[in-house]
């Protein structure tokens, strides 16, 4: 009877220290420092860009899944203009927005890229995640690239791919 008390003791303490972990790319702090303070003077063209991502991919069934973590890369191809973006919201499988990432215009310098990492243990967005993407750029500017990798590693093995965005205004 002391055993089992001591057991449960041990279990008890070693589960109430787990701490929740904050996803990686979830913290605003990434966001507040690129937003702008005032609004762009120029006059400039909108556009939104589709991206589809997977935070998980199907192995052998559709039982069996493999989570991957996922970087999404928002390039500037500018050699001299910045890009502005205006929102990024993540949806999961069905079509779900999950999370806004930020919702105030941030900038990207001339050849500059900003990221996105889904980590591996966030599978809330499944096999078939996406982002929409809301932008601005100056007239006559090339528009904005937006790229995903998808990678995981078991032991030696790997698989990874790219998605890139396509505009859809």
């Amino acid at each position: 009877m002391k055993n089992i008390f001591l057991l449960l003791a041990i279990i008890t303490c070693c589960t109430s220290c787990v701490q929740n972990r904050q996803l990686s790319s979830t913290d605003p702090v990434n966001w507040e420092k690129r937003m702008l303070k005032k609004a762009p003077t120029d006059t400039l063209e909108n556009g939104s860009t589709f991206l589809s991502i997977y935070s998980q991919i199907f192995m052998r069934t559709e039982q069996d899944y493999v989570d991957l973590t996922v970087t999404v890369s928002l390039h500037n191809p500018n050699m001299q203009d910045s890009l502005f973006i205006n929102k990024a919201v993540y949806y999961n499988t069905e079509g779900k927005a999950i999370r806004t990432y930020f919702d105030k215009t941030i900038f990207i310098r001339p050849l500059e890229t900003v990221q996105i990492v889904i980590d591996g243990v966030d599978n809330e967005g499944g096999t078939g995640a996406n982002f929409i993407f809301d932008w601005q750029m100056r007239p006559k500017a090339t528009g904005p690239l937006f790229e995903a990798v998808m990678l995981s590693t078991y032991g030696q093995q790997g698989i990874s791919f790219v998605t890139e965005g396509k505009r859809i205004l």
